[in-house]
């Protein structure tokens, strides 16, 4: 498979400079494709017509080994390739614009505000597991005293 989607490639949704230096597979199987499929289509496609251009992907799929090594969360959507951690970088809108359009426009699982301050999160995570199962959880994450917090927002 060469496209995740139209403007997603599969090379870009598991790309991960972590994998790469520490010589681990970041290969998804058929089902974990098919999540990935569905979260573009469902989640990413929308959001970058309204964007109205490209945004970096800082992660999709995770293998359990990348997700360990990178200490990612043993219940991580990442490796079932439900979710995609999003910064736009290419300056079209803001993280916080992204944030709202998808909480307020779209069919989601889950989104975290990650990290930033109160007018910009320093990217955007989102998950999405299927149209009757979404829970559209809303969350910040946060650092207090060292260890990541998160609240519902």
């Amino acid at each position: 498979m060469e496209r995740i989607s139209e403007h997603i490639t599969h090379k870009e949704a598991v790309r991960s400079n972590t994998a790469l230096r520490l010589n681990l597979k970041n290969i998804p199987d058929d089902y974990q494709v098919s999540n990935m499929v569905g979260i573009a289509t469902h989640v990413f496609e929308p959001l970058r017509e309204y964007v109205g251009g490209p945004i970096k992907i800082n992660s999709m799929f995770r293998s359990e080994d990348l997700n360990r090594a990178i200490g990612g969360s043993t219940s991580s959507q990442h490796c079932q390739g439900r979710a995609i951690d999003l910064d736009d970088t290419f300056g079209h809108k803001t993280n916080a614009e992204m944030f709202n359009y998808i909480k307020n426009n779209l069919n989601y699982d889950q989104i975290i505000w990650e990290f930033g301050d109160s007018n910009n999160p320093d990217w955007v995570h989102v998950s999405y597991v299927s149209i009757d199962q979404n829970r559209k959880k809303n969350l910040v994450a946060e650092k207090i005293n060292g260890r990541t917090s998160y609240r519902e927002v």
